[in-house]
Protein backbone atom coordinates (compact mmCIF):
# COMPACT_ATOMS: atom_id res chain seq x y z
CA UNK A 1 0.00 0.00 0.00
CA UNK A 2 0.90 3.40 -0.54
CA UNK A 3 2.06 5.86 2.23
CA UNK A 4 -1.13 7.91 1.59
CA UNK A 5 -3.14 4.75 2.20
CA UNK A 6 -1.33 4.07 5.40
CA UNK A 7 -1.74 7.16 7.05
CA UNK A 8 -5.45 7.57 6.04
CA UNK A 9 -6.02 4.35 7.75
CA UNK A 10 -7.10 2.40 4.67
CA UNK A 11 -4.35 -0.06 4.50
CA UNK A 12 -4.65 -3.89 3.20
CA UNK A 13 -2.47 -6.05 5.73
CA UNK A 14 -2.02 -9.67 5.43
CA UNK A 15 -3.78 -11.79 8.14
CA UNK A 16 -2.84 -15.41 8.98
CA UNK A 17 -5.13 -17.65 10.94
CA UNK A 18 -3.00 -18.79 14.34
CA UNK A 19 -5.19 -20.20 17.30
CA UNK A 20 -2.95 -20.82 19.78
CA UNK A 21 -2.99 -24.78 21.35
CA UNK A 22 -4.32 -24.09 25.17
CA UNK A 23 -7.45 -22.21 23.25
CA UNK A 24 -8.07 -25.89 22.00
CA UNK A 25 -7.09 -27.48 24.83
CA UNK A 26 -9.74 -25.43 26.75
CA UNK A 27 -12.32 -25.50 24.73
CA UNK A 28 -11.78 -29.56 24.77
CA UNK A 29 -11.70 -29.33 28.58
CA UNK A 30 -15.40 -26.94 28.63
CA UNK A 31 -16.89 -29.80 26.33
CA UNK A 32 -15.60 -32.57 28.61
CA UNK A 33 -17.11 -31.11 31.67
CA UNK A 34 -20.53 -30.86 29.93
CA UNK A 35 -23.56 -30.73 32.04
CA UNK A 36 -26.27 -32.34 30.02
CA UNK A 37 -30.30 -32.02 29.81
CA UNK A 38 -32.38 -35.33 29.82
CA UNK A 39 -33.49 -36.90 26.78
CA UNK A 40 -36.23 -34.47 25.39
CA UNK A 41 -39.43 -35.55 25.68
CA UNK A 42 -40.93 -35.89 21.88
CA UNK A 43 -39.92 -38.09 19.25
CA UNK A 44 -38.54 -34.89 16.87
CA UNK A 45 -36.59 -31.57 16.52
CA UNK A 46 -39.74 -29.73 18.89
CA UNK A 47 -38.23 -29.55 22.17
CA UNK A 48 -35.08 -28.27 20.14
CA UNK A 49 -31.64 -29.66 19.48
CA UNK A 50 -31.84 -33.69 20.57
CA UNK A 51 -29.93 -34.89 22.78
CA UNK A 52 -28.25 -38.03 20.79
CA UNK A 53 -27.34 -35.29 18.37
CA UNK A 54 -25.65 -32.97 20.33
CA UNK A 55 -23.65 -36.09 22.67
CA UNK A 56 -22.32 -37.36 19.03
CA UNK A 57 -21.03 -34.07 18.23
CA UNK A 58 -19.41 -33.27 21.35
CA UNK A 59 -17.93 -36.95 21.26
CA UNK A 60 -16.80 -36.25 17.36
CA UNK A 61 -15.94 -32.56 18.53
CA UNK A 62 -13.30 -33.79 21.25
CA UNK A 63 -12.05 -36.93 19.31
CA UNK A 64 -11.86 -37.02 16.05
CA UNK A 65 -11.91 -33.37 14.59
CA UNK A 66 -8.93 -30.93 13.75
CA UNK A 67 -9.31 -27.23 13.44
CA UNK A 68 -5.65 -27.45 12.16
CA UNK A 69 -6.79 -27.98 8.82
CA UNK A 70 -9.29 -26.18 8.77
CA UNK A 71 -6.80 -23.24 9.52
CA UNK A 72 -4.41 -24.57 6.63
CA UNK A 73 -7.15 -23.94 4.34
CA UNK A 74 -7.82 -20.75 5.01
CA UNK A 75 -4.18 -19.81 5.53
CA UNK A 76 -4.05 -21.67 2.42
CA UNK A 77 -6.00 -18.94 0.71
CA UNK A 78 -5.18 -14.83 0.77
CA UNK A 79 -6.28 -13.24 3.68
CA UNK A 80 -6.65 -9.53 4.52
CA UNK A 81 -7.32 -7.20 7.37
CA UNK A 82 -8.15 -3.41 6.25
CA UNK A 83 -10.41 -1.06 9.04
CA UNK A 84 -12.98 0.44 7.41
CA UNK A 85 -15.01 3.07 9.82
CA UNK A 86 -13.34 1.94 12.43
CA UNK A 87 -13.88 -1.50 12.26
CA UNK A 88 -10.87 -4.14 11.36
CA UNK A 89 -12.41 -6.86 8.49
CA UNK A 90 -11.00 -9.53 7.86
CA UNK A 91 -11.58 -10.80 3.99
CA UNK A 92 -10.65 -13.19 1.55
CA UNK A 93 -9.33 -12.34 -2.20
CA UNK A 94 -9.11 -14.60 -4.25
CA UNK A 95 -8.19 -13.40 -7.77
CA UNK A 96 -8.97 -15.55 -10.59
CA UNK A 97 -6.58 -17.06 -13.20
CA UNK A 98 -8.99 -15.45 -15.71
CA UNK A 99 -7.81 -11.81 -15.92
CA UNK A 100 -11.02 -10.53 -17.37
CA UNK A 101 -12.86 -12.54 -14.33
CA UNK A 102 -15.97 -10.46 -12.76
CA UNK A 103 -15.36 -9.19 -9.46
CA UNK A 104 -17.81 -10.46 -7.07
CA UNK A 105 -17.89 -10.12 -2.83
CA UNK A 106 -20.22 -12.54 -1.07
CA UNK A 107 -21.92 -12.11 2.08
CA UNK A 108 -22.00 -15.20 4.26
CA UNK A 109 -25.32 -14.83 7.18
CA UNK A 110 -25.91 -16.30 10.62
CA UNK A 111 -24.83 -18.98 12.26
CA UNK A 112 -22.53 -18.98 9.13
CA UNK A 113 -19.27 -17.29 8.36
CA UNK A 114 -17.22 -17.58 5.99
CA UNK A 115 -16.67 -20.89 6.36
CA UNK A 116 -19.56 -21.89 4.68
CA UNK A 117 -18.48 -20.12 1.22
CA UNK A 118 -15.24 -21.82 1.40
CA UNK A 119 -16.37 -24.89 -0.83
CA UNK A 120 -17.15 -22.24 -3.77
CA UNK A 121 -13.68 -20.44 -4.02
CA UNK A 122 -12.38 -23.14 -6.74
CA UNK A 123 -15.97 -23.24 -9.16
CA UNK A 124 -16.23 -19.61 -8.93
CA UNK A 125 -12.32 -18.29 -9.67
CA UNK A 126 -11.41 -21.39 -11.99
CA UNK A 127 -14.64 -22.51 -13.48
CA UNK A 128 -12.39 -24.02 -15.56
CA UNK A 129 -11.27 -26.69 -14.08
CA UNK A 130 -14.50 -27.47 -12.07
CA UNK A 131 -15.80 -28.47 -15.71
CA UNK A 132 -17.15 -24.87 -16.67
CA UNK A 133 -15.89 -22.00 -18.59
CA UNK A 134 -13.44 -19.79 -18.13
CA UNK A 135 -15.37 -16.76 -19.03
CA UNK A 136 -17.40 -17.20 -16.25
CA UNK A 137 -15.10 -16.57 -13.95
CA UNK A 138 -15.19 -14.41 -10.92
CA UNK A 139 -12.54 -12.51 -9.23
CA UNK A 140 -13.96 -13.61 -5.14
CA UNK A 141 -14.05 -11.42 -1.90
CA UNK A 142 -15.81 -12.97 1.01
CA UNK A 143 -15.60 -10.44 4.06
CA UNK A 144 -16.25 -11.46 7.68
CA UNK A 145 -19.49 -9.27 8.89
CA UNK A 146 -17.73 -7.03 11.54
CA UNK A 147 -18.62 -9.15 14.75
CA UNK A 148 -18.32 -12.08 12.87
CA UNK A 149 -15.12 -14.71 12.83
CA UNK A 150 -11.64 -12.49 12.59
CA UNK A 151 -13.30 -9.24 12.42
CA UNK A 152 -13.10 -7.10 14.75
CA UNK A 153 -16.45 -6.08 16.45
CA UNK A 154 -18.43 -3.02 16.32
CA UNK A 155 -17.91 -0.74 19.58
CA UNK A 156 -20.55 1.87 18.74
CA UNK A 157 -23.95 1.45 17.45
CA UNK A 158 -25.38 1.72 14.20
CA UNK A 159 -23.61 -1.41 12.38
CA UNK A 160 -26.69 -2.52 10.28
CA UNK A 161 -26.93 -4.56 7.12
CA UNK A 162 -27.38 -0.78 5.49
CA UNK A 163 -23.98 0.33 6.87
CA UNK A 164 -22.22 -3.33 6.12
CA UNK A 165 -23.22 -2.49 2.39
CA UNK A 166 -21.92 0.93 2.44
CA UNK A 167 -18.59 -1.20 4.03
CA UNK A 168 -18.41 -3.42 1.48
CA UNK A 169 -18.62 -0.72 -1.50
CA UNK A 170 -15.48 0.82 0.28
CA UNK A 171 -13.70 -2.39 0.47
CA UNK A 172 -14.40 -3.05 -3.36
CA UNK A 173 -12.70 0.63 -3.75
CA UNK A 174 -10.01 -0.35 -2.07
CA UNK A 175 -8.77 -3.08 -3.75
CA UNK A 176 -8.90 -1.46 -7.55
CA UNK A 177 -12.61 -2.78 -8.31
CA UNK A 178 -14.57 -0.47 -10.63
CA UNK A 179 -17.41 -2.52 -11.56
CA UNK A 180 -18.52 -5.57 -9.68
CA UNK A 181 -21.50 -7.73 -8.76
CA UNK A 182 -22.67 -9.35 -4.80
CA UNK A 183 -24.12 -11.69 -3.67
CA UNK A 184 -25.68 -12.82 -0.08
CA UNK A 185 -27.92 -14.94 1.67
CA UNK A 186 -29.37 -15.11 5.00
CA UNK A 187 -27.86 -12.17 6.64
CA UNK A 188 -25.96 -11.53 3.73
CA UNK A 189 -29.07 -11.34 1.76
CA UNK A 190 -30.04 -8.45 3.94
CA UNK A 191 -26.48 -6.54 3.28
CA UNK A 192 -26.85 -7.53 -0.46
CA UNK A 193 -30.22 -6.12 -0.65
CA UNK A 194 -29.15 -3.05 0.68
CA UNK A 195 -26.35 -2.60 -2.01
CA UNK A 196 -28.45 -2.83 -4.27
CA UNK A 197 -30.94 -0.17 -2.81
CA UNK A 198 -27.76 1.93 -2.55
CA UNK A 199 -26.46 1.08 -5.78
CA UNK A 200 -23.15 2.06 -5.14
CA UNK A 201 -20.59 3.26 -7.63
CA UNK A 202 -20.04 0.36 -9.81
CA UNK A 203 -22.42 -1.82 -8.48
CA UNK A 204 -23.27 -3.70 -11.56
CA UNK A 205 -26.05 -6.25 -10.14
CA UNK A 206 -26.88 -8.36 -7.36
CA UNK A 207 -27.87 -12.17 -6.51
CA UNK A 208 -30.30 -13.56 -3.83
CA UNK A 209 -30.92 -17.00 -2.30
CA UNK A 210 -33.47 -15.76 0.45
CA UNK A 211 -36.11 -13.21 0.16
CA UNK A 212 -35.32 -11.12 3.20
CA UNK A 213 -38.47 -8.80 2.27
CA UNK A 214 -40.93 -12.20 3.05
CA UNK A 215 -40.69 -10.70 6.79
CA UNK A 216 -42.29 -7.10 6.04
CA UNK A 217 -45.10 -8.39 4.44
CA UNK A 218 -47.39 -8.41 2.70
CA UNK A 219 -46.86 -10.10 -0.31
CA UNK A 220 -49.43 -12.18 -2.43
CA UNK A 221 -51.08 -15.65 -1.39
CA UNK A 222 -53.41 -16.23 -4.88
CA UNK A 223 -51.96 -19.66 -5.82
CA UNK A 224 -50.76 -22.94 -4.10
CA UNK A 225 -47.23 -21.85 -4.72
CA UNK A 226 -47.58 -18.91 -2.94
CA UNK A 227 -50.21 -20.16 0.01
CA UNK A 228 -47.21 -23.10 0.55
CA UNK A 229 -44.48 -20.22 1.03
CA UNK A 230 -46.69 -18.35 3.26
CA UNK A 231 -47.54 -21.72 5.36
CA UNK A 232 -43.88 -21.79 5.88
CA UNK A 233 -43.16 -18.28 6.97
CA UNK A 234 -45.89 -18.86 9.21
CA UNK A 235 -44.77 -22.09 11.11
CA UNK A 236 -41.34 -20.55 11.17
CA UNK A 237 -42.72 -17.46 13.06
CA UNK A 238 -44.42 -20.15 15.45
CA UNK A 239 -41.80 -22.86 15.90
CA UNK A 240 -38.40 -21.62 14.74
CA UNK A 241 -38.12 -18.28 15.17
CA UNK A 242 -36.77 -18.51 19.06
CA UNK A 243 -32.73 -17.75 17.84
CA UNK A 244 -33.89 -14.58 15.78
CA UNK A 245 -36.61 -13.33 18.58
CA UNK A 246 -33.84 -13.82 21.27
CA UNK A 247 -31.01 -12.64 19.17
CA UNK A 248 -33.09 -9.36 17.91
CA UNK A 249 -33.90 -8.51 21.10
CA UNK A 250 -31.79 -9.46 24.11
CA UNK A 251 -28.56 -10.74 22.22
CA UNK A 252 -26.67 -9.99 25.30
CA UNK A 253 -28.50 -12.17 27.33
CA UNK A 254 -27.75 -15.44 24.95
CA UNK A 255 -24.34 -14.14 24.84
CA UNK A 256 -23.45 -15.12 28.23
CA UNK A 257 -23.97 -18.43 27.34
CA UNK A 258 -22.46 -18.64 23.95
CA UNK A 259 -19.06 -17.47 25.32
CA UNK A 260 -18.87 -19.84 28.43
CA UNK A 261 -20.22 -23.07 26.80
CA UNK A 262 -18.81 -24.82 23.38
CA UNK A 263 -21.90 -27.26 24.20
CA UNK A 264 -24.15 -24.06 24.24
CA UNK A 265 -22.96 -22.42 21.81
CA UNK A 266 -22.90 -25.73 19.03
CA UNK A 267 -26.25 -26.50 20.55
CA UNK A 268 -27.65 -22.49 19.23
CA UNK A 269 -25.97 -22.44 16.01
CA UNK A 270 -28.02 -25.89 15.05
CA UNK A 271 -31.04 -24.85 16.36
CA UNK A 272 -31.88 -22.49 12.65
CA UNK A 273 -34.13 -24.05 10.31
CA UNK A 274 -35.46 -27.90 10.22
CA UNK A 275 -34.46 -28.68 7.11
CA UNK A 276 -30.60 -27.91 7.79
CA UNK A 277 -30.96 -29.47 11.30
CA UNK A 278 -32.06 -32.44 10.29
CA UNK A 279 -29.14 -32.89 7.34
CA UNK A 280 -26.75 -32.14 10.14
CA UNK A 281 -27.66 -34.25 12.92
CA UNK A 282 -27.98 -36.94 10.16
CA UNK A 283 -24.28 -36.51 9.35
CA UNK A 284 -23.44 -37.04 13.01
CA UNK A 285 -25.55 -39.79 14.28
CA UNK A 286 -26.03 -41.64 10.70
CA UNK A 287 -22.82 -40.44 9.24
CA UNK A 288 -24.77 -39.09 6.42
CA UNK A 289 -23.83 -35.67 5.49
CA UNK A 290 -26.09 -34.05 3.05
CA UNK A 291 -23.70 -32.93 0.38
CA UNK A 292 -21.14 -30.49 1.42
CA UNK A 293 -22.12 -30.28 5.26
CA UNK A 294 -19.80 -33.11 6.81
CA UNK A 295 -19.19 -33.31 10.25
CA UNK A 296 -15.73 -31.82 10.17
CA UNK A 297 -17.14 -28.53 8.12
CA UNK A 298 -19.83 -28.17 10.36
CA UNK A 299 -17.63 -28.18 13.18
CA UNK A 300 -15.18 -26.04 11.30
CA UNK A 301 -17.98 -23.23 11.89
CA UNK A 302 -18.96 -23.71 15.14
CA UNK A 303 -15.08 -24.18 15.84
CA UNK A 304 -14.49 -20.97 14.48
CA UNK A 305 -17.40 -18.93 16.44
CA UNK A 306 -15.89 -20.32 19.73
CA UNK A 307 -12.37 -19.46 19.03
CA UNK A 308 -13.00 -15.67 17.87
CA UNK A 309 -15.44 -15.79 21.17
CA UNK A 310 -18.05 -13.89 18.64
CA UNK A 311 -21.41 -15.22 19.95
CA UNK A 312 -22.53 -12.20 21.07
CA UNK A 313 -21.36 -9.80 18.88
CA UNK A 314 -22.69 -11.84 15.58
CA UNK A 315 -26.04 -12.57 17.77
CA UNK A 316 -26.16 -8.28 18.03
CA UNK A 317 -26.47 -7.77 14.11
CA UNK A 318 -30.45 -9.25 14.82
CA UNK A 319 -30.88 -6.55 17.27
CA UNK A 320 -29.07 -3.52 15.20
CA UNK A 321 -31.73 -4.83 12.20
CA UNK A 322 -34.58 -6.14 13.88
CA UNK A 323 -34.45 -5.20 17.55
CA UNK A 324 -37.26 -2.26 18.73
CA UNK A 325 -34.87 0.55 17.96
CA UNK A 326 -34.33 -0.79 14.14
CA UNK A 327 -38.31 -0.94 13.82
CA UNK A 328 -38.72 2.26 14.92
CA UNK A 329 -36.22 3.89 12.99
CA UNK A 330 -37.82 2.35 9.96
CA UNK A 331 -41.38 2.99 10.74
CA UNK A 332 -42.96 5.26 7.57
CA UNK A 333 -39.41 5.54 6.23
CA UNK A 334 -39.82 4.28 2.22
CA UNK A 335 -36.52 2.28 1.40
CA UNK A 336 -35.31 3.09 -2.05
CA UNK A 337 -35.79 0.74 -4.77
CA UNK A 338 -33.47 -1.86 -5.88
CA UNK A 339 -31.97 -0.05 -9.64
CA UNK A 340 -29.61 -3.14 -10.30
CA UNK A 341 -30.64 -6.29 -12.25
CA UNK A 342 -31.42 -8.64 -9.53
CA UNK A 343 -30.68 -12.98 -9.50
CA UNK A 344 -32.71 -14.83 -7.43
CA UNK A 345 -32.03 -18.82 -7.15
CA UNK A 346 -35.04 -20.48 -4.79
CA UNK A 347 -33.04 -23.90 -2.98
CA UNK A 348 -35.94 -26.39 -2.09
CA UNK A 349 -34.96 -26.89 1.52
CA UNK A 350 -34.83 -22.92 1.95
CA UNK A 351 -37.16 -21.35 5.34
CA UNK A 352 -39.80 -20.49 2.86
CA UNK A 353 -39.43 -21.41 -1.18
CA UNK A 354 -39.54 -18.28 -3.10
CA UNK A 355 -42.00 -18.54 -5.32
CA UNK A 356 -41.14 -16.28 -8.84
CA UNK A 357 -43.78 -13.99 -8.30
CA UNK A 358 -42.32 -13.32 -4.43
CA UNK A 359 -38.93 -12.04 -6.44
CA UNK A 360 -41.01 -10.28 -8.85
CA UNK A 361 -43.22 -8.12 -6.47
CA UNK A 362 -40.21 -7.60 -4.23
CA UNK A 363 -37.82 -6.43 -7.15
CA UNK A 364 -39.17 -4.75 -10.38
CA UNK A 365 -35.49 -5.14 -11.53
CA UNK A 366 -35.79 -9.22 -11.35
CA UNK A 367 -33.81 -10.37 -14.26
CA UNK A 368 -32.89 -13.69 -13.20
CA UNK A 369 -34.87 -16.74 -11.56
CA UNK A 370 -34.58 -19.95 -10.98
CA UNK A 371 -35.62 -23.03 -8.97
CA UNK A 372 -33.04 -25.81 -8.27
CA UNK A 373 -33.50 -28.96 -7.53
CA UNK A 374 -31.39 -29.94 -4.11
CA UNK A 375 -29.99 -27.57 -1.56
CA UNK A 376 -31.15 -25.43 1.33
CA UNK A 377 -30.43 -22.64 3.94
CA UNK A 378 -27.12 -22.98 3.19
CA UNK A 379 -27.10 -23.66 -0.46
CA UNK A 380 -23.08 -22.28 -1.17
CA UNK A 381 -21.97 -24.82 1.88
CA UNK A 382 -24.16 -27.53 0.81
CA UNK A 383 -24.25 -27.43 -2.64
CA UNK A 384 -20.88 -25.26 -3.98
CA UNK A 385 -20.91 -26.57 -7.52
CA UNK A 386 -24.55 -25.93 -7.93
CA UNK A 387 -24.57 -22.39 -6.04
CA UNK A 388 -21.03 -21.46 -8.39
CA UNK A 389 -23.49 -22.21 -11.54
CA UNK A 390 -26.21 -20.66 -10.80
CA UNK A 391 -23.95 -17.29 -10.02
CA UNK A 392 -22.72 -17.84 -13.30
CA UNK A 393 -25.38 -17.89 -15.07
CA UNK A 394 -26.99 -15.11 -13.36
CA UNK A 395 -24.57 -12.66 -13.56
CA UNK A 396 -23.47 -13.60 -17.28
CA UNK A 397 -25.63 -10.98 -19.36
CA UNK A 398 -23.37 -8.31 -16.92
CA UNK A 399 -19.83 -9.26 -18.22
CA UNK A 400 -18.22 -6.66 -19.71
CA UNK A 401 -15.14 -7.44 -22.38
CA UNK A 402 -12.66 -5.84 -20.06
CA UNK A 403 -12.54 -5.73 -16.35
CA UNK A 404 -9.50 -4.23 -14.08
CA UNK A 405 -7.23 -6.04 -12.68
CA UNK A 406 -7.09 -6.45 -9.03
CA UNK A 407 -4.62 -5.27 -7.02
CA UNK A 408 -2.62 -8.05 -5.69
Amino acid sequence: MTAVAQETGQAIRPFTADVPEEALADMRRRIAAARWPTRELVTDREQGVQLATMQELCRYWTTDYDWRRCEGKLNALPQFVTEIDGVDIHFVHVPSPHAEALPLIMTHGWPGSVVELLETVGPLTDPAAHGGRAEDAFHLVLPSLPGYGFSAEPTELGWTSGRVGQAWAELMRRLGYSRYVAQGGDVGAGVTDAMGRQAPEGLLGIHLNLLVTALAGPLPGDTEEERAALEAISTFQASGFAYFLEQATRPQTIGYALLDSPVALAAWLLDHDTDSYYKIARAFVDGQPAGNLTRDHVLDNITLYWLTGTGASAARSYWEDFGVAARAAAAGQARPEVSVPVGFTTFPGEIWRTPRSWAEHSYATLAYFNEVDRGGHFAAWEEPELFATELQAAFRPLRAPQVPEPRR
